[in-house]
């Protein structure tokens, strides 16, 4: 995600902390002082912030975790002021399945508000000391929040657990089209009531929450509507065929002149016949700036990437490519390069199949 910085990788996952979380900091440091003018209230505000990200840290892992017991691997998780967002490669199929993952987050919290409760809670009190209360109030408040953080995403309302939950519920008995829409439609009547106690309260919060709510929904009839073109569509029918490639040894200037000349902006790298690498248009700007067109392309291009057959469903592939750092993923036959499938040109596919079903509505 842009604005961006890493921060660590745990259990091979990569976090990433948004750079909107210093407006956040600032402005709840700002509040803080303005209230009593002292710089301990300061400090605590922003020590709490920091604490509730690792809670949502750990909320996301809960999350990443259930994934990877059905084989399904979390490529990165950013932690933003709205929450956290943890990519997975690709959303269960299984209800069963979907269920178990979106409710391991909220279960997160709830397990660490029973542990706090249970162990640490009990121990600050029966010591009784004057230092430690402060500790107690803190740890209190923050559990509250924790707690707090479960329960909202329990609301059942995309991109909240609880509309995936809904929908897992849904679609073990109706199927994931008829699922989908209706979580779609309870996620939208649930953010008009939270615009209009918005309004009605002048409280912006509660706005905010339901255009966060009702723009979730939104995308997720999209990304419906994607599923529903795209299902039992093979590769071969979508992918660029008038494509170009580049060598190991070739200088960047020629990925440039391809670039210039319309075509599309990640190149495959061949030797031999079999592709080696990728070269993205990210990587390429960046060596232009570093080493300039005589670089090589070796020295650029990016050894790990995907492939796809031609014969795989479009729909799968579409799902990778939404969640990799590359934007292409070359189709290889038996070995052989045939295609590359990007996400512009299944874009250019689904508005010319928009298109079509327009016509034989109009006809």
């Amino acid at each position: 995600m842009k604005w961006s910085w890493r921060i660590g990788r745990i259990g091979g996952i990569t976090v990433y902390l948004h750079a909107t979380l210093l407006i956040l900091f600032g402005w709840v440091g700002y509040q803080y002082y303005a209230y009593r003018h002292r710089m301990g209230d300061v400090t605590e505000a922003v020590l709490f912030i920091a604490c509730f990200l690792g809670i949502v840290l750990l909320h996301e892992l809960g999350h990443a975790l259930a994934a990877r017991h059905y084989g399904i691997r979390t490529r990165d998780i950013t932690l933003m002021p709205i929450g956290g967002l943890a990519r997975l490669e690709r959303m269960p199929e299984d209800p069963k399945q979907e269920l178990v993952v979106a409710l391991a987050g909220p279960a997160v919290n709830l397990l660490l508000a029973i542990i706090y409760w249970g162990t640490i809670g009990p121990f600050t009190d029966a010591l009784n000391l004057r230092e430690l209360r402060w500790v107690g109030q803190f740890m209190n408040k923050l559990v509250l929040a924790n707690l707090a953080m479960g329960v909202f995403n329990l609301v059942p309302a995309f991109p909240m657990d609880g509309g995936r939950v809904l929908r897992a519920l849904l679609g073990m008995r109706f199927g994931f089209a008829r699922a989908t829409r209706w979580a779609v439609d309870v996620g939208q009547a649930l953010a008009f009531a939270f615009g209009a106690v918005g309004l009605y309260a002048m409280h912006p919060l509660w706005v905010f929450i339901a255009l966060f709510v009702y723009l979730g929904a939104e995308d997720e009839a999209e990304l419906l509507k994607v599923r529903a073109v795209l299902t039992g569509v093979p590769i071969r029918q979508v992918m660029i065929t008038d494509f170009r490639m580049l060598e190991p040894e070739d200088p960047l200037q020629r990925a440039v002149d391809h670039t210039l000349a319309g075509f599309h902006q990640d190149f495959p790298v061949v030797r031999d016949g079999r592709v080696v690498g990728m070269l993205t248009r990210r990587d390429l700007m960046t060596h232009l700036a570093r080493g300039g067109p005589q670089a090589r392309v070796s020295d650029c291009m990016a050894p790990h990437f995907q492939t796809a057959s031609p014969a795989e469903e479009t729909q799968g592939a579409f799902a990778r490519l939404t969640t990799s750092d590359c934007r292409s993923l070359p189709v290889v036959d038996q070995g052989r390069l045939v295609g590359i499938l990007t996400l512009e040109n299944v874009g250019e596919y689904l508005t010319i199949q928009s298109a079509l079903r327009g016509r034989a509505v109009a006809s």
